[in-house]
């Protein structure tokens, strides 16, 4: 490696990590937190037991998770950043993708957690509620913990691919850590290495990621017996 290319290293790796730290790791922890609040109430909605005009409630939620699962992620953040100041609503890049991120998470992790649950026996539900539990108990005590292990590896990935995906802010003029290696590289010319050391970055988090994945599913699993 000679003196400039180790310098150019040296120069633009810290600013890439600190456009990590500062914007793409927040990104995707808010996102993801506020999209599985979402995705739980979503889940919930479409597996009550509603009737009459509250039918049209689960019809809603079915329609966003329909919409945002049927559309790129890219096309929803144009939607929100450019397109809705049209009709006066109006948000700054960094709000505008957080509704973007949380509603895509929210959507595809509807459907994460409704499965987990439906996987769970109907069995433990009959079981539960002969004892004398409410619904409601018979969901927080015991489906609640089986599917939120069963669900533990999708969701993992989903987060760890929301990692990736907040490189789109970029579209939006957030100065995210890929939006750092595309300036550098405009000054420097050495594309190669400025995008290369960004996708080192994204791999390094990733891997982190992947190692506290496997610890988590270790320790959810705790109490299921090993099969030999």
């Amino acid at each position: 490696m000679s003196s400039s290319t180790w310098e150019i290293v040296t120069s633009s790796l810290p600013q890439i990590i600190t456009a990590a730290v500062k914007y793409t790791i927040p990104l995707t922890l808010i996102s993801f937190v506020l999209g599985l609040i979402l995705a739980l109430i979503t889940a919930m909605v479409r597996l009550s037991l509603m009737r009459g005009p509250f039918q049209i409630v689960r019809g809603l939620f079915w329609g966003y998770v329909w919409l945002f699962r049927s559309t790129p992620l890219l096309v929803q953040l144009f939607i929100v950043f450019f397109g809705l100041p049209n009709l006066g609503i109006e948000f700054s890049p960094w709000i505008a993708a957080i509704i973007t991120f949380t509603l895509n998470v929210g959507a595809y992790s509807s459907e994460t957690i409704r499965a987990a649950i439906l996987s769970i026996p109907n069995g433990q539900w009959e079981a539960a509620l002969t004892l004398g539990m409410t619904r409601r108990q018979v969901l927080f005590r015991i489906i609640l913990p089986q599917a939120v292990r069963v669900s533990l590896p999708p969701l993992s990935n989903s987060f760890i691919g929301l990692v990736k995906d907040t490189s789109l802010a970029s579209s939006i003029t957030i100065v995210e850590m890929f939006t750092v290696g595309q300036q550098i590289s405009a000054k420097t010319y050495e594309p190669l290495l400025l995008y290369s050391l960004v996708a080192l970055v994204y791999l390094v988090i990733c891997t982190v990621l992947t190692i506290l994945q496997s610890y988590l599913e270790k320790w959810t699993s705790r109490y299921v017996p090993t099969q030999h």
